[in-house]
């Protein structure tokens, strides 16, 4: 006979979700999130990677020129009905955009492939997957409020952003990524952007 202080048996529910194949599954995400930013990335540091052409499918990522047309035409030319006033209806972002970013384009361009590039990269390795998250969360929130009032597909801009709020809150680089070798081997690191 057992004595019952010798019961070593959890008296706990099991979990309602397997941890691991949630982190798997951030890790996807994560990995998914990273591919983006650095493909549209290295788009920008030379245009001829801008054009995917494999067998029938054809698809664009967005070089520089392209990010620069795209946010002077959302800011000042798109116009959602014949009566409507051109560009965004946001005034103190246009005059931001205006006067700051396309004014000194050839600063900020470098600015937007330096985001994509280096968080896109450090998502796909999975190394402070979190502050890269927020770095990336801040471009896609900028993004936002450039197409705020462009009458937009009402989910367009929060499918990019709501999973970077999550991946700057949530763990993700543990699985799959360079954080978990990291926190394995020096567990003071088991903290933000880790």
């Amino acid at each position: 006979m057992i004595a019952a202080d010798n019961d070593t048996r959890s008296t706990e529910p099991p979990p309602l979700i397997d941890p691991v194949l949630f982190g798997r599954g951030m890790a996807v995400i994560r990995i998914f999130f990273g591919l983006i930013l650095f493909a549209n990335g290295l788009s920008k540091l030379d245009a001829g990677l801008g054009r995917i052409d494999i067998g029938p499918y054809q698809a664009n990522l967005v070089t520089r020129d392209g990010a620069r047309s795209i946010l002077n035409f959302e800011i000042n030319e798109r116009q959602i009905s014949r009566d409507a006033p051109k560009g965004t209806r946001l005034p103190l972002l246009r005059d931001f955009v205006n006067t700051v970013v396309l004014a000194n384009w050839g600063f900020f361009q470098w600015v937007v492939v330096a985001i994509e590039v280096i968080s896109g990269g450090l998502l796909l390795v999975g190394l402070a997957t979190r502050g890269a998250a927020l770095a990336a969360l801040g471009q896609q929130l900028f993004l936002a409020l450039v197409y705020f009032s462009s009458n937009r597909w009402a989910f367009e801009q929060p499918h990019e952003y709501v999973p970077l709020i999550v991946l700057s809150l949530v763990p993700a680089g543990r699985i799959w990524g360079v954080d978990g070798w990291l926190i394995r081997n020096r567990p003071d690191l088991k903290r933000w952007p880790f």
